[in-house]
């Protein structure tokens, strides 16, 4: 006994001192300078947390304007975060969408707007029954320009609402592209309990409360 107790301790030590250090490798996170991602071919790209990715990919596929969405991680201190890592907290990374967008009929402003729209804005750590650091919400910024419209957004949100939003505001540093099996989860599993019981009824209830002229003619 008298042994097992040292060791104890020690297991104790190395503990707080990875997860002190974990805390630490986080704020560096949130206090970094963004980084600009370029247009490409005349795309721009937007990144965002908000619950389960394969909810927030169709949601933003039935935006017009919205080229693509993809399924990755970001918000972390780790490098090449996977979805089993990802889902023990450890890593900082939350489950995110990288939108490629063109900004000639779609603004980052509006994107911004679909994002609240289509989440509970008060649910710390998750949406729904998905729940921990890994499903938080969090909007990404690349400029200060950018940063001022999400800041804005948000206070206006929760004076109207009068309540305070959960998403958190992060520079954006590097998105990981998610496992192969993730991508265009609703697209071709739509017969999937969870795609039914959660993704088309959040995509749906986004859907009907959003303007119709800013939305496809494209239903899942």
């Amino acid at each position: 006994m008298k042994r097992i107790i040292p060791l104890i301790v020690l297991a104790l030590c190395f503990s707080c001192q990875n997860s002190a250090q974990s805390k630490k490798s986080q704020e560096l996170v949130k206090q970094a300078k963004p980084i600009q991602v370029p247009l490409k071919n005349g795309k721009a790209r937007a990144y965002f947390a908000s619950g389960c990715f394969w909810c927030v990919e169709a949601i933003y596929e039935s935006v017009k304007g919205v080229d693509e969405s993809i399924s990755g991680y970001s918000g972390g201190h780790t490098k090449n975060p996977t979805y089993d890592a990802s889902n023990t907290g450890k890593t900082g990374h939350a489950e995110a969408v990288e939108i490629i967008y063109d900004p000639n009929v779609v603004s980052f402003e509006t994107l911004v707007d679909v994002y609240f729209a289509s989440q509970n804005v008060t649910q710390i750590n998750g949406q729904g029954n998905d729940r921990g650091s890994q499903y938080r919400s969090i909007i990404f910024y690349q400029n200060d320009e950018q940063k001022q419209v999400i800041l804005k957004k948000k206070v206006a949100l929760a004076k109207a609402m009068d309540v305070e939003i959960a998403a958190e505001v992060y520079p954006f540093q590097k998105f990981w592209v998610a496992e192969d099996y993730h991508q265009n989860y609703e697209k071709r599993h739509p017969n999937h309990p969870y795609i039914q019981n959660v993704s088309i009824p959040r995509l749906n209830r986004f859907k009907s409360k959003f303007p119709k002229e800013l939305l496809k003619e494209v239903s899942f």
